[in-house]
């Protein structure tokens, strides 16, 4: 059976995200929060030990955080959204933003798209390209590895952005903008309903790649585990076909460039 149902895709389409829950098992989900623990240096027994308000964990290729990426359901959600085979399974889950219950501010929590190629120095993320054929993405995704609540630190996702933020690359072409460049033209796009990417460890939000979203300073008291990793494609996306071909990532943007 597929795992999403019409009125999901059309959500999708529309909103800019679904949130599938049980996308991977609880069990895993406890697996990979252990290694994350070990990796922090910090004592999920002892708050003293928390001193940071957020540390990030570079990639982890471990067999839990690989099962976690890979289940059926997720899968065939992929092949629903972003066409069938036309995305890279994961063997990583990009980094690992874990947040701490902090008085201190996160220097992290500004409203952004996630950029999706390199541009002219591959190791500065700032200069990442995005594109209005999401050049190499075809998702973002949200995974939860803890239960997150609204006090929680749960990522902030502007609903329907990703039609804005279509307009705004349309113009610009294959060359797209920088990170940087898009991110300062997102003050001027209209206000949006927010909502917050809570949920259950096992949890995954599935992210149209235009999506604007932010992190957020954690004021509850359990520290939160989430990756936050693109669906890479395996061929580039293209708006330029008939409407019966697009999958809902295509669909999305050329709704938001007739509305």
């Amino acid at each position: 059976m597929p795992t999403l149902t019409t009125t999901q895709i059309n959500h999708f389409i529309t909103k800019g995200f679904i949130k599938i829950e049980n996308a991977f098992p609880i069990e895993i989900a406890d697996e990979c929060r252990a290694i994350l623990w070990k990796a922090t240096q910090c004592d999920p027994e002892n708050p003293e030990t928390w001193t940071q308000p957020v540390i990030r964990i570079g990639e982890l290729g471990l067999e839990p955080f690989v099962k976690a990426a890979n289940t059926s359901v997720l899968h065939q959600a992929f092949d629903q959204l972003v066409g069938k085979g036309n995305w890279l399974p994961r063997n990583t889950l990009g980094s690992f933003p874990i947040r701490f219950p902090s008085l201190a501010p996160a220097n992290d929590t500004g409203w952004h798209v996630d950029a999706s190629f390199p541009g002219d120095d591959v190791h500065n993320y700032m200069e990442w390209r995005i594109n209005i054929h999401s050049k190499t993405r075809g998702l973002l995704m949200l995974f939860l590895f803890s239960d997150v609540s609204e006090q929680d630190a749960p990522t902030i996702i502007k609903v329907g952005s990703h039609f804005d933020v279509a307009k705004i690359l349309a113009p610009e072409g294959d060359k797209g903008l920088s990170f940087m460049e898009l991110a300062q033209r997102l003050d001027t796009l209209p206000t949006k309903e927010e909502v917050l990417a809570t949920g259950k460890a096992g949890t995954v939000y599935l992210c149209h790649p235009f999506i604007v979203h932010a992190a957020q300073n954690h004021r509850g008291t359990t520290p939160k585990f989430m990756a936050q990793p693109p669906l890479l494609t395996r061929h580039d996306l293209s708006i330029h076909q008939p409407r019966t071909m697009l999958c809902p990532v295509e669909a999305a943007i050329l709704m938001g460039l007739e509305m």
